[in-house]
């Protein structure tokens, strides 16, 4: 899951997945700066092992010691769970071996692909296909939720749209991204306030553009899921 700045040595790619991306980074772990979330869930290669990091409602901050060799492969929001056959609401807050998630027979499959590749990330993106394949198709008004919140639309005005009932849309929501969809909505407001922020926006406007009632409002949001003052996170 991306950071706010993105360390040395990392870098991505768009995949062949739609809507995926594609990333390793090598170098010294940042124990600093925080992972946040995003609405993500990536599949992980760590010094060959194989992990899956569940959607974050708080910062995850890496451990000093930890790998400095990682790739991942992180999915769109929503798109995770039908690949990796577990309800997003499982691995909230968590990262777990794909072993404690899948079948035996499934991970040794897992594991072949990687030999046969270049590189870890070359690998992920194989595996992710490969389940792909024979995963069931999302459903659709998964994508229509996600891209009307990353417009600022409300939950409210979604679910008339789409004429979803709030028990449904919850429920839904658990399973696709694990946690409901004003979570979801403040989670990807946040993002769009900082990518304002960092281009260079003032953050009064910052929070006024992104729908913050002001600038204390945007802080507040962005201290309870960063467990960092807004100025720490671009300060560093």
């Amino acid at each position: 899951m991306p950071d706010i700045h993105p360390p040395q040595g990392y870098r991505e790619r768009p995949s062949r997945l739609a809507g995926a991306v594609v990333w390793a980074r090598d170098g010294a772990v940042d124990t600093v700066t925080p992972v946040l979330p995003d609405g993500c869930m990536d599949l992980l290669w760590i010094d060959g092992r194989l992990s899956i990091a569940g959607p974050d409602t708080r910062a995850h901050h890496p451990t000093a010691g930890s790998s400095s060799r990682i790739a991942g492969i992180r999915f769109t929001p929503g798109a995770a769970p039908a690949l990796l056959g577990i309800p997003a609401h499982e691995l909230r807050d968590t990262r777990v071996a794909l072993a404690d998630v899948w079948s035996p027979a499934a991970v040794r499959h897992a594991a072949e692909i990687l030999t046969q590749v270049a590189t870890p990330a070359v690998g992920l993106e194989a595996i992710a296909l490969w389940r792909a394949a024979s995963a069931d198709p999302a459903d659709p008004l998964l994508a229509h939720l996600v891209t009307a919140l990353r417009s600022g639309t409300s939950v409210a005005a979604i679910a008339d749209t789409l004429e979803v009932g709030p028990r449904r849309l919850h429920r839904l929501s658990l399973a696709a991204f694990g946690y409901g969809p004003k979570t979801l909505s403040r989670i990807l407001r946040m993002q769009r306030a900082l990518a304002l922020a960092r281009a260079g926006v003032p953050l009064a406007d910052t929070a006024a553009r992104v729908g913050y009632a002001d600038q204390a409002h945007l802080s507040r949001e962005v201290r309870e899921f960063a467990d960092l003052s807004l100025t720490q996170l671009l300060r560093g």
